[in-house]
C-alpha cells in the first residue's frame, strides 16, 4: 500500500505533549483512528484552539510528522483515562493558519463552512493538499524526541 496523508484535530496544548513525547493520540485516544496509520504516513496537525476546552481559536495547522513503526500502545494518564497511542517523527514546522490556505484545499469542499471537515477529528487527505500545507510548514529537519 502506498503512503498516506492524515490530519487529526487537537488543541495546541495536548499537541505539545505530543510533540515533546514523540507520539500522538486521535479522537481522544480511541485506537481505532490509529488502526489506520501505516509507517511512514504523514500526518499533519490541526488546532481549532489554543488550549482543551478553552475559547482562544488558534485555526492553525501546528505540527507535522511521519509515523514511526507499527506499534500501537496505551499509556495511563490518570485512573480512568488511559489511551492508544502511535509513535510519529515530528518534524521541525511553523505554525500556519488555515486561511489563506482555503481556497487551494480539495478537502474543503464548502469553502465558506471550511469548519465543517474538522469536526471529524481524525481523517484522510489526498496527496495534492498535502503537499500545499506541507510546504507552508515544513522546514524538514526532524526533532528528536524521547519516546515515552
Amino acid at each position: 500500500m502506498s503512503q498516506r496523508y492524515w490530519i487529526v484535530v487537537v488543541s495546541k496544548d495536548h499537541l505539545a505533549r505530543g510533540v515533546k513525547g514523540g507520539f500522538m493520540q486521535a479522537n481522544h485516544g480511541k485506537e481505532a483512528p490509529l488502526k489506520k496509520l501505516k509507517p511512514g504516513d504523514w500526518v499533519i496537525f490541526y488546532s481549532p484552539k489554543q488550549t482543551y476546552g478553552g475559547k482562544e481559536p488558534l485555526q492553525a495547522f501546528t505540527a507535522i510528522g511521519q509515523v514511526k513503526g507499527d506499534e500501537i500502545y496505551r499509556h495511563k494518564m490518570s485512573d480512568d483515562f488511559v489511551p492508544y497511542r502511535r509513535n510519529v517523527n515530528f518534524y521541525k514546522c511553523t505554525e500556519t493558519p488555515i486561511e489563506p490556505l482555503i481556497p487551494s484545499l480539495n478537502f474543503i469542499e464548502n469553502k465558506k463552512a471550511w469548519g465543517f471537515k474538522f469536526r471529524f477529528g481524525f481523517f484522510e487527505i489526498q496527496e495534492h493538499d498535502f503537499k500545499q500545507i506541507k510546504s507552508a510548514m515544513i522546514n524538514a529537519e526532524p526533532i528528536i524526541t524521547n519516546h515515552i
